[in-house]
């Protein structure tokens, strides 16, 4: 099986047969580590684009305000070492390697270790739980162009499915709104709206995807448990020109839009993002606070998953998940577990997206 995914349209969704790995891929979008790797790092995201370098330096400027680093990294080596210790407690007795897209450590280098471990077939996480081109499709691209830079040898991928209605991933969100829900009194709770919040992607791309739906239906569990209707998902961090349509709201936009309806109360959930990287960071608690604060809004940020112990054995049980032969496949809401063998038209890019950083 290709890590492009099934090679005929009728082929099955999900793989029922017991699989054995030697070995776990945590592959994200990698981020800089100091002043230096700012503009490289970019020129990495951006390379073929024809992004003008006016606009590089303008989003550059970005981590700049955080002494050149994005968080993604050491965010992702905690979850790594988290699941170390998840799996040493509890089995399967498994290294985790960790590849990013964009910046080291990158995939092709990864992989070439993993071959050079021994490894000949891994199971690989992505650190999105939804569906479209830069939070899936992408990851497997890179990895496919990736195992064929390795050459000969090369370990054979398998992929965990997105996980966005996974009990795993929704608990831990109901979990972080709550406690954001706490910075409000008893008078002000009952008025309190919840924005979630996720990365916008092009029009073309989101077409292509279940991303929203997916997102819709997270977000209607989590209201769902929390017992309320009063929310919205919206978007951040859109990015490219403004005569291509990306998914809207703004966050920004919505702040304003509701404010002038009589809102004062607001919590922000990042439910689109697994770790408070560079996004949330500027978007949210950097952006979205100095627009609260002009607002005269009362607004809380709720944590993202992070390294939430219900989040780290769910990433085990995924694992596990594709190792056992007809297995269980939880899944919360109205939409079932998604699959785990992507069709080969999943997630088509339509126009090329700015995946999240």
């Amino acid at each position: 099986m290709s890590i492009y995914g099934a090679q005929t349209a009728d082929a099955p969704k999900y793989q029922d047969e017991a699989r054995q790995y030697d070995a776990i891929l945590v592959m994200s979008f990698g981020g800089p580590e100091g002043p230096d790797d700012v503009m490289p790092f970019m020129e990495n995201v951006t390379r073929g684009r024809n992004i003008p370098r006016e606009r590089l330096l303008e989003v550059s400027e970005h981590y700049q305000h955080f002494g050149g680093v994005s968080p993604i990294n050491s965010q992702n080596r905690a979850l790594i070492a988290a699941l170390e210790e998840e799996l040493k407690e509890n089995g399967p007795d498994l290294p985790v390697y960790f590849g990013n897209r964009n910046w080291h450590p990158m995939v092709t280098d990864t992989i070439q270790q993993m071959k050079d471990d021994g490894v000949k077939r891994a199971v690989a996480f992505f650190t999105s739980g939804f569906s479209c081109y830069s939070g899936c499709r992408q990851y497997r691209e890179d990895i496919q162009r990736a195992v064929e830079a390795v050459g000969e040898d090369a370990p054979e991928f398998d992929k965990i499915r997105v996980f966005y209605n996974h009990p795993g991933f929704i608990n831990p969100m109901v979990d972080k709104i709550k406690t954001a829900l706490d910075e409000f009194s008893e008078d002000e709770r009952d008025d309190v709206h919840i924005a979630f919040t996720a990365h916008s992607i092009p029009m073309g791309q989101a077409r292509n995807s279940a991303y929203e739906a997916q997102l819709q239906e997270s977000c209607r569990i989590v209201g769902e448990i929390l017992g309320t209707e009063n929310y919205k998902l919206v978007y951040q961090s859109r990015s490219g020109p403004p005569q291509m349509p990306w998914l809207e709201p703004d966050i920004l936009d919505y702040m304003e839009e509701i404010n002038e309806q009589g809102v004062n109360n607001i919590v922000i959930a990042p439910i689109g993002f697994i770790s408070d990287h560079m996004e949330v960071m500027f978007d949210l608690d950097t952006e979205a606070v100095d627009k609260a604060e002009e607002l005269g809004m009362k607004m809380a940020r709720a944590g993202t998953v992070g390294t939430a112990e219900s989040f780290v054995k769910m990433i085990r049980d995924l694992v596990i998940e594709r190792m056992t032969e007809n297995p269980d496949r939880p899944a919360l809401g109205k939409r079932p577990a998604n699959h785990d063998v992507c069709p080969m038209n999943c997630c088509l890019p339509g126009t090329r997206p700015r995946p999240s950083s």
